[in-house]
């Protein structure tokens, strides 16, 4: 997937690891949180400006190149919303702030430090923080695509904030910022905006099925994020429907 560019043909394991990376990394998604703590993190007030000429999708794993994809996705998320607001007769504000982090409890959110292998938003700050270790590896063995996903996610938190949804149950959110995150997706393809390679929607498929919680885990758990089947769900809901599927009002 890129902003109208292709990306590599990963291996079989990819769609597996592109699920299990945005499955672990969503932990206090909508809670309130506190302020990010170091490193200073990219002001959201300075989007990127992706375009066909600058999104790398193209195969190459620096983290040079990772930075550029991730800030793609920002950008792309922040001109989504936008318009999605502006549709509505509203103005939508951006998350104010996207931190990578390199070590546990760099970050701190509502007094708690962020373990490794993780991204977050955190509502009282309004930021997003991710691992940029385990993010650049796992770009490197699956391309840009979980980027969309993983950022879309998170991002969709940040959105059932500013639209003040709260719901009795950790599920009810997590499994509506999948539908919103098939949502942004699927309409920046259908724009034109993103391109999916041969095989991109099967490598969603397949790795959303080969996560979600345990089956023996209540739904209603603190934490839950769904079933593997209520995960693929939703996120294709979105991704064919748009966001009338996703109970935003």
């Amino acid at each position: 997937m890129g902003e109208k560019a292709r990306r590599r043909r990963p291996g079989p394991l990819a769609g597996l690891l592109v699920a299990v990376v945005v499955a672990a990394g969503c932990m206090g998604g909508g809670r309130d949180q506190g302020e990010p703590e170091q490193p200073r993190p990219r002001q959201s007030g300075q989007p990127a400006s992706p375009g066909a000429d600058s999104t790398r999708a193209d195969g190459t794993t620096s983290v040079a190149e990772f930075k550029q994809d991730f800030s793609d996705a920002v950008g792309i998320a922040e001109r989504y919303w936008t318009d999605r607001f502006r549709d509505s007769g509203k103005r939508f504000q951006p998350i104010r702030r996207v931190v990578p982090y390199t070590r546990s409890g760099e970050v701190s959110c509502g007094g708690e430090g962020l373990p490794r292998n993780n991204a977050v938003y955190c509502s009282a700050g309004d930021f997003i923080a991710y691992d940029v270790n385990w993010s650049v590896g796992a770009f490197r063995q699956v391309g840009d695509a979980f980027l969309f996903y993983l950022l879309g996610h998170e991002y969709a938190h940040g959105v059932q904030v500013r639209l003040g949804i709260r719901y009795n149950f950790t599920i009810q959110q997590e499994l509506q910022a999948d539908c919103m995150a098939g949502a942004y997706i699927g309409d920046n393809v259908r724009s034109g905006t993103l391109t999916l390679a041969e095989g991109d929607l099967d490598e969603f498929r397949e790795g959303l099925l080969a996560v979600g919680d345990d089956p023996d885990q209540p739904w209603f758990a603190e934490g839950s994020h769904g079933t593997a089947e209520q995960r693929t769900d939703s996120f294709f809901r979105g991704y064919e429907n748009s966001l009338d599927a996703c109970g935003l009002g």
